[in-house]
């Protein structure tokens, strides 16, 4: 019976050697967490950086150049048929800046397919049901003038070929700063 009662007291007092110790040990302070890519590395222009030029052929064959659109407000789009938020904001950016806007002279809208083929676009449009022009960037070609990573990616261009916004991702205060942007753009 003494033996158990010295291991009860010996173990009590470890503990309270272990609260103390622990008590006068400062804690560590929280680490920031490790971010290996952030939107602001990944996006190679940025707002007031002249636009990178570059020359597609939409899903209806025309041939399309932003050197081209000059004096023109241009917004360009890039996604992928597989981004969850890509597939929401398209439906928005057909239905309330290119069917709003396509008549008027001043402005252009052009979406690209990052690493899609023209066949993959044109089901996907037919599916959705788009009415936006479509391109398809299967080697990232023209994306990688804008960007190394993420999407959706929008970029508004403005009329002295100017970025204007460069967008990233997709979320309602996001689609705001866009309508807003255009809106100004296209006074």
């Amino acid at each position: 019976m003494k033996s158990i009662r010295w291991i009860i007291f010996a173990a009590l007092a470890l503990l309270q050697y272990a609260t103390i110790t622990d008590a006068q040990t400062p804690p560590t302070p929280p680490q920031p967490p490790v971010v290996a890519d952030s939107e602001a590395q990944t996006t190679l222009v940025k707002t007031g950086d002249n636009a990178p030029d570059f020359t597609c052929q939409t899903l209806a064959g025309k041939d399309f150049s932003l050197s081209q659109q000059k004096g023109k407000v241009v917004l360009v789009n890039f996604f992928a048929t597989w981004c969850g938020p890509c597939l929401l904001e398209m439906p928005r950016l057909d239905k309330e800046i290119f069917q709003k806007y396509a008549d008027r002279k001043d402005f252009t809208l052009i979406v690209i397919g990052r690493e899609h083929q023209a066949a993959e676009l044109l089901t996907f449009g037919k599916e959705k049901g788009f009415s936006f022009p479509m391109a398809p960037d299967p080697k990232r070609e023209i994306y990688g003038k804008y960007a190394t990573e993420y999407i959706p990616r929008t970029f508004i261009v403005g009329k002295d070929g100017k970025v204007k916004l460069a967008s990233v991702g997709y979320s309602e205060a996001d689609f705001q700063e866009i309508l807003q942007t255009l809106q100004n753009e296209l006074k």
